[in-house]
């Protein structure tokens, strides 16, 4: 009998320590969190999870409390590790990106101190949520060429980046794995013709190539390459022409990123470590830091309403490692 109690103090003293200590207020804030997210877990993982945005949560406020450029905050991917959420998010394949000798001919400018073409007309379509897929290229695609092809054409189309999944992978791209949108522009320009959305709704996940070439909608007359590491070529493009897509590496603090002019001394500036592919749709300047206006691909509730800000002149993250824009064949 001795026995038997001994091994039952045993169990209830194991279970004292190893279940995570919590308060009730932080249960309240990551159900409330649940709620604004509609995300339900069973018992077991909810509680795995109620751990991991406590961490975060304890992260972001520990940052915030120190003198940076940017803040972070709480958003859809605080219950995730940052090795989930690359999983689920990032380029997971090595990416080759660069162009050494680019084709993009800048002029000397000069240039204007900021740019936003979200205001210079209807030339930038709504923040899309790429969910959990490795397909930030192909938003970084269609954001580009549906851009260039409305300063061309007066016209904003909506184009699939499924039919990219599901149908690029000969030109070196690897659906929800990854790609880049120079490659992706290579398979529009030699495919004739990338679908619209509605035509080919997006699914974040791979499947079949479905193109049909009498529904394709817009079209690459040629593929710009801006010189690897050339950002002042960046400026020059985004200046004078069109937003331009670009790779660069995130790292665990950025997918807490809520605002303010992001910057980093653990990620690298290589064309070989880029895990994430994006558009600059501008750039402008705040309390002297140049930065970049770019647009990602997850969701409206991330970052500045799907926005972020990023350094600009110090090649940041590996931005201008692998920067291109299409020529649209109108």
């Amino acid at each position: 009998m001795n026995r038997l109690i001994l091994l039952v103090l045993f169990a209830v003293l194991y279970q004292v320590h190893t279940v995570p200590l919590h308060t009730e207020e932080d249960e309240f804030l990551f159900k409330s969190w649940l709620s604004q997210y509609n995300k339900k877990y069973e018992i077991n993982e909810y509680y795995q999870r109620l751990q991991i945005f406590l961490e975060n949560k304890k992260k972001i406020e520990h940052h915030n409390a120190g003198n940076h450029k940017f803040s972070m905050g709480l958003n859809q991917f605080s219950d995730m590790t940052f090795a989930e959420f690359k999983k689920s998010y990032l380029l997971t394949e090595p990416q080759n990106c660069s162009a050494t000798r680019g084709n993009h001919l800048s002029r000397n400018g000069p240039y204007p101190d900021m740019i936003d073409w979200r205001n210079k007309g209807h030339y930038v379509t709504d923040v899309k949520n790429q969910g959990p897929c490795g397909s930030c290229w192909t938003f970084s695609t269609t954001g580009c060429l549906e851009s260039v092809t409305a300063i061309a054409t007066g016209k904003l189309l909506q184009l699939a980046e499924q039919q990219l999944v599901d149908c690029a992978g000969a030109f070196n791209n690897h659906g929800c794995n990854g790609g880049l949108p120079s490659q992706a522009f290579e398979y529009i320009m030699y495919n004739k013709g990338l679908m619209t959305e509605e035509d080919y709704p997006y699914k974040a996940k791979d499947g079949e190539c479905r193109f049909k070439p009498q529904l394709a909608a817009a079209f690459v007359k040629d593929v710009v390459n801006i010189t690897k590491y050339d950002e002042m070529g960046m400026v020059d493009a985004v200046a004078r022409l069109n937003p331009v897509s670009f790779a660069y590496e995130v790292t665990n603090d950025f997918m807490h990123y809520k605002d303010g002019v992001y910057t980093s001394n653990v990620c690298h500036n290589t064309t070989d470590m880029v895990n994430h592919a994006v558009l600059a749709v501008g750039y402008a300047q705040e309390n002297g830091t140049p930065y970049w206006i770019v647009k990602n691909s997850w969701g409206t509730h991330w970052g500045i309403n799907g926005y972020f800000y990023i350094e600009r002149g110090k090649n940041m993250c590996g931005l201008a490692a692998c920067s291109s824009y299409p020529l649209p064949l109108v």
